[in-house]
C-alpha cells in the first residue's frame, strides 16, 4: 500500500458526494493561518536570505516581515471578511494567545472557528514531545474559545509517523496536512477515523508569495484558472476550493485588492458556499455510513 493512511481511488470512480445545499458544488474554504514566530528561534520561513548564508538569531528583518502582518495584515483581514459576512476557519498557534493577546481577543470575537495549530509555529517533527504539544495547544484554545477544537493543521502540514493517532486519541475529528484530493476522504487512525479535510499548496498564499514569489495578482488568476477548468469538466459534483492565506502575505497592501478580487468572483457566482472546516467534515460525515 503506498498510503497506509489513505485508501487510494480515482476521482471518477468513486460514488459521488451531493452537494451541502442544491445547486452549491462549488465549496470554498477560507483558512487564515495566525502564528507565532518567536524572535529568540531562527525563522521558520524568510522572506530575505541571512547575509552570507549565516542564520542569525534574533532574525530582525524577517522576524518583522512576519510581524507586519500581526500588525496591520491581520485587522484589515479580519475587517474585510467580516464585511462579506463570510465563515472561515482560523488555523491559530495557541502561543497567539499570550504573544498577541489583542489579536486573539480580535479574532475571538468574530466567532470564527478556531483551528489546532501547534503551540508556536514549529514542526511536530523538531518537538521533543509531540503529544504534550498537541495537548496544550488544544487545550489552550478550547480555554480561550470555550468551544472544544475539531480540526488540526499541522504547522508546515509536518507529521511524525504517530500524529493522526494522537490527534485521534485527543478527540480530533478532522486533519487538513494531507493535501491530496479536492473532496473529504477518510484517513486511518486509532482509536477512531478522521476525515482528511482538503486543504491547497496550489492555492496557498505562502507557496505562492513566499516560496514562488509570485507577483502580486498570482493568487487571483489561479482561482480564476481553477474555476475555468471546474466549469470545462461540466461541474455537477462538488469540490473544496481551499484559500489558506496569511495576514503577512495577502494583508499587505499590495496584494490585498486582489484578495478581495477573489472574494468578489467566489461570491458572485451561484454555485458556491463557503463553509468552515468543521462544516466541510460534517457535509462529508452526514453522507458516510460511519465505517
Amino acid at each position: 500500500m503506498s498510503n497506509p493512511r489513505v485508501s487510494y481511488a480515482i476521482g471518477t470512480q468513486r460514488a459521488p458526494l451531493q452537494a451541502p445545499e442544491p445547486g452549491k458544488n462549488i465549496i470554498v474554504s477560507i483558512s487564515l493561518n495566525v502564528e507565532h514566530w518567536p524572535l529568540d528561534r531562527p525563522m521558520p520561513r524568510k522572506i530575505i536570505s541571512p547575509p552570507h548564508g549565516r542564520d542569525h538569531v534574533p532574525d530582525v528583518p524577517n522576524f518583522s516581515w512576519a510581524e507586519y502582518g500581526m500588525r496591520l495584515g491581520l485587522p484589515r483581514l479580519v475587517e474585510l471578511i467580516s464585511r462579506y459576512g463570510l465563515a472561515i476557519s482560523v488555523n491559530l498557534n495557541a502561543g497567539v494567545i499570550s504573544a498577541y493577546p489583542q489579536a486573539a481577543e480580535m479574532l475571538l470575537d468574530t466567532g470564527w472557528e478556531f483551528v489546532g495549530h501547534g503551540v508556536d509555529q514549529q514542526a511536530l517533527t523538531d518537538a521533543p514531545d509531540e503529544r504534550a504539544v498537541i495537548r496544550q495547544a488544544l487545550d489552550d484554545l478550547t480555554s480561550f474559545s470555550g468551544r472544544p477544537v475539531r480540526g488540526w493543521l499541522g504547522p508546515g502540514l509536518q507529521e511524525t509517523i504517530h500524529t493522526p493517532d494522537v490527534l485521534a486519541e485527543c478527540g480530533v475529528d478532522y486533519l487538513c496536512d494531507w493535501v491530496l484530493d479536492d473532496v473529504p476522504v477518510w484517513l486511518r487512525a486509532t482509536p477512531k477515523p478522521l476525515v482528511a479535510v482538503p486543504y491547497s499548496l496550489d492555492l496557498n498564499d505562502s507557496v505562492i508569495y513566499a516560496v514562488e514569489r509570485q507577483s502580486s495578482p498570482e493568487l487571483y488568476r489561479r482561482v480564476v484558472d481553477t474555476l475555468r477548468s471546474y466549469d470545462e469538466e461540466g461541474a455537477g459534483h462538488p469540490m473544496v476550493l481551499s484559500l489558506p492565506i496569511h495576514p503577512h502575505l495577502v494583508g499587505v497592501r499590495h496584494r490585498l485588492p486582489y484578495f478581495r478580487d477573489t472574494l468578489n468572483l467566489l461570491q458572485q457566482r451561484e454555485d458556491t458556499v463557503f463553509l468552515t472546516g468543521s462544516e466541510i467534515c460534517d457535509w462529508f460525515l452526514a453522507q458516510q455510513d460511519g465505517s
